[in-house]
């Protein structure tokens, strides 16, 4: 088997560019304390930070109960903030299955009061709501079961592991289940391959070139076995990165809901990032932690909802762009997402001019994303024996119509060329 696939599957998914990440699980329950002490870490790793016994932690099963839980609700909201895809944690470290699983009785559906499977609401919600449904499954770490890694409290010999025996017995048959009872899947989205050998990367690999080929794979199964590359939590690269990748990212500190944790991002950092990202050739993927009753906390609604608005009047410039130019100077006023023939100046710190250098390409039309009847004064002057470099003018309406960010569309002529910066 071929390492990387191919790439026309990835079609849907770099024309997406923004996907919501949802962090759900029993960990919600705990909402980041254990026996009335706030435990310093991410919520979803709470089992891990305060070395909780798996006895202990198996009763937050029996608690579990998210009737407010509403599929087509969380749907609507991704729709409603501009999001093309869900990635949603069916099993994370902690080794709880969100999902009716025959394999193993430590599953929503069988552990606890609830007794309805999440995921096959919400595979039916997707489906009407036109948004890819795809899964996160933690392959490596499982601190659930004795032969996964990352539990070294209950089951401290790490000699004594027999790995291969996890995969045959649990992660494989619930990677079949996740690929079998949900319909077409968008992408299976692996964490944390440790010290994953290559031979069990290929398997993990493999299930999903068997029974979805068209699901796409994302880096961290390990071993170069991937579609597209996930980068670092929150990690933005510096420059334009060539290749297919995604940020997984968060609204405010934690993955999984801890009430505790009010350090919200505004929306026009949320936004900025957003083009920032998709200016280097990258998806946005933006998490939420729902609560253990099935409630999304209403700071990530709104936030939400405040990018989605601009991002409907704004989607030319984000969905299917592509990465670069990287231009020869920084750009203080803004940033920029490109498709062929255009591109996308977005404008955060409004000014009545500003000079952009190094674009060699003879612009024929400019105008407000926004307001296409609304035409933007470019000035450009080539390069000369004073100025080795090509720079424009352009000229912006005195009042800026967006106080987050505004978009001037600059066509162009020819293949896109830009200026190298000469030493």
């Amino acid at each position: 088997m071929k390492k990387h696939a191919g790439q026309d599957k990835l079609a849907w998914w770099r024309e997406a560019k923004f996907g919501l990440f949802i962090h759900w699980g029993l960990y919600a329950l705990a909402a980041g304390n254990w026996k009335g002490q706030e435990v310093q870490s991410v919520g979803e790793w709470i089992m891990k930070r305060a070395a909780i016994p798996v006895r202990e932690y198996e009763l937050l099963a029996g608690q579990f109960n998210p009737v407010k839980f509403n599929a087509k609700e969380w749907v609507d909201l991704a729709v409603a903030a501009g999001m093309k895809y869900i990635v949603i944690t069916a099993k994370h470290h902690d080794g709880f299955a969100m999902f009716r699983s025959a394999c193993s009785g430590y599953n929503i559906v069988d552990a606890t009061p609830y007794r309805r499977d999440p995921m096959a609401e919400l595979a039916e919600a997707c489906g009407r709501g036109g948004i890819k449904l795809c899964f996160y499954y933690s392959h490596f770490q499982d601190w659930h079961h004795p032969d996964a890694f990352g539990n070294d409290w209950d089951y401290p010999d790490a000699a004594g592991k027999d790995f291969d025996r996890y995969i045959r017995e649990k992660a494989l048959p619930q990677m079949r289940e996740l690929l079998t009872q949900y319909g077409p899947i968008g992408l299976i989205w692996y964490d944390t391959p440790g010290e994953i050998t290559e031979e069990q990367s290929r398997q993990f690999a493999s299930v999903i070139r068997e029974l979805q080929p068209d699901c796409l794979i994302n880096s961290r199964v390990g071993h170069g076995f991937y579609d597209y590359i996930s980068t670092g939590d929150n990690a933005v690269p510096a420059r334009v990165f060539e290749a297919d990748w995604e940020i997984p990212a968060t609204l405010n500190h934690t993955w999984g809901f801890k009430e505790n944790d009010h350090n919200w991002k505004d929306a026009g950092e949320l936004i900025r990032l957003l083009v920032n990202i998709n200016g280097k050739g990258g998806n946005y993927l933006l998490n939420v932690g729902p609560r253990a009753d099935g409630t999304i906390p209403e700071p990530s609604v709104r936030l939400l909802q405040e990018v989605g608005r601009w991002v409907k009047t704004n989607g030319e410039a984000i969905y299917g762009t592509i990465a670069g130019p990287e231009f020869p100077y920084e750009l203080a006023w803004g940033d920029v997402t490109h498709k062929p023939g255009k591109l996308f100046l977005h404008i955060f710190n409004w000014r009545a001019a500003f000079v952009l250098f190094g674009l060699c390409n003879r612009v024929t039309r400019a105008y407000l994303l926004a307001d296409s009847n609304t035409h933007v004064t470019v000035v450009q002057h080539p390069t000369n024996a004073s100025q080795a470099m090509h720079r424009m003018q352009v000229y912006l309406p005195q009042v800026q119509p967006d106080p987050i960010a505004t978009v001037v569309v600059l066509e162009y002529e020819g293949e896109l060329a830009v200026d190298r910066l000469q030493a």
